[in-house]
């Protein structure tokens, strides 16, 4: 089934070059359709996109989100009849309403049969604060109703001036993964799998310890008959306080059917800021302070790192594991453990420590 993204963008965000990018990148090779709604005349981004063989069906008499809207669903059938395509881009005007761009299509993959995608944002950084003050009404619904933000022109802002633009963002949409590092480190596929995705790194790793929970208290109950020791994940002597009050699951050893949820909490974290694999390792090392920060049973993320690199890593405590790895759409970090101090983490993980 033709599957159908829209890629959004206000004003001059840098939509077509992103567009430009995947079909380059990621989509080459596959039989693509995009389809333009230009505000005004003349479609003046569907020039080099012709050059490159990939078939244009250009409405420029209005909006999509508007008097197009019976329109695009007959030009939609005739796209899908006439091409045949795997996919297909929609790339509105950037001044309509993402809202109304998604239900026509919607209202037109019901009779087209064609499989809604992605809605993808792109948000120039440096004039995220205008156009949230000036052009409230619209920019904003763009960012409510998307699901993945790609910020643009993030290569020359410090951290602290990004930090802000993705705090603004974040008080219109909590869910939506937003993309900070500067395209030229991330690949065509990579952005691609990313907007994608149906799952987000906390609730990935989530389901990995949820996984490995079970497995562990299985293990447990094969080896302690009598029910009374209990181990943690780790291997490695830690000091805890089992009393009645505790959280860590020491007491269900008759109900490890639990699902996680019920007995841990987890806290998800982005940053755009830089760190050293030294500042990495001092951070963790942190985290075995259960007084201040709860009970850590496992935190796992990748930040940016000086010169372009990206430092991943693994904790458990006593046991820190930091690498290089491949550049992430932004920094984020997952922390797992029980009566977790959210505060007191946020404030040690959210923001660089000087």
């Amino acid at each position: 089934m033709t599957k159908i993204d829209i890629i959004s963008g206000f004003l001059g965000a840098g939509k077509t070059t992103l567009i430009k990018k995947l079909l380059s990148e990621a989509l080459k090779g596959t039989k693509v359709v995009l389809i333009e709604n230009e505000f005004g005349e003349i479609g003046v981004d569907g020039g080099f996109l012709k050059d490159s063989g990939i078939e244009i069906k250009e409405m420029n008499s209005g909006c999509i989100c508007c008097s197009l809207v019976g329109d695009f669903t007959t030009s939609l059938s005739e796209v899908i009849e006439k091409y045949s395509p795997e996919r297909i881009l929609i790339e509105p005007s950037g001044v309509g309403k993402l809202s109304d761009v998604q239900k026509a299509v919607l209202t037109a993959s019901e009779k087209s049969h064609v499989e809604p995608g992605s809605s993808v944002v792109v948000v120039d950084a440096s004039k995220c604060r205008v156009y949230m003050k000036n052009f409230g009404e619209f920019f904003i619904n763009q960012i409510e109703y998307a699901g993945t933000i790609i910020l643009s022109r993030t290569q020359n802002m410090d951290a602290e001036k990004l930090e802000k633009v993705v705090a603004m963002i974040r008080e219109h949409n909590s869910k939506a993964k937003i993309v900070t590092t500067p395209w030229d480190e991330l690949t065509g596929k990579y952005i691609l799998d990313t907007f994608e995705a149906v799952t987000s790194f906390e609730e990935e790793l989530l389901k990995e310890f949820e996984e490995e929970h079970h497995h562990h208290h299985d293990d447990d109950d094969d080896d302690d008959d009598d029910g009374h020791e209990h181990h943690h994940h780790h291997d490695h002597e830690h000091h805890h306080d089992h009393g009645e009050g505790c959280t860590c699951g020491c007491h269900d050893h008759d109900h490890h059917h639990h699902h996680a949820d019920e007995v841990f909490t987890s806290i998800g974290i982005e940053t755009v800021n830089k760190y050293t694999k030294d500042e990495v390792k001092a951070l963790l090392e942190k985290l075995e302070n259960e007084s201040e920060y709860g009970f850590v049973l496992r935190a796992k993320g990748m930040l940016a790192g000086p010169d372009k690199a990206w430092i991943y890593f693994d904790y458990v405590p006593g046991e820190i594991d930091i690498r290089e790895g491949s550049p992430e759409y932004t920094g984020k970090i997952c922390v797992i453990g029980s009566e977790l101090k959210e505060d007191a983490i946020r404030s040690l993980l959210g923001g660089k420590q000087e």
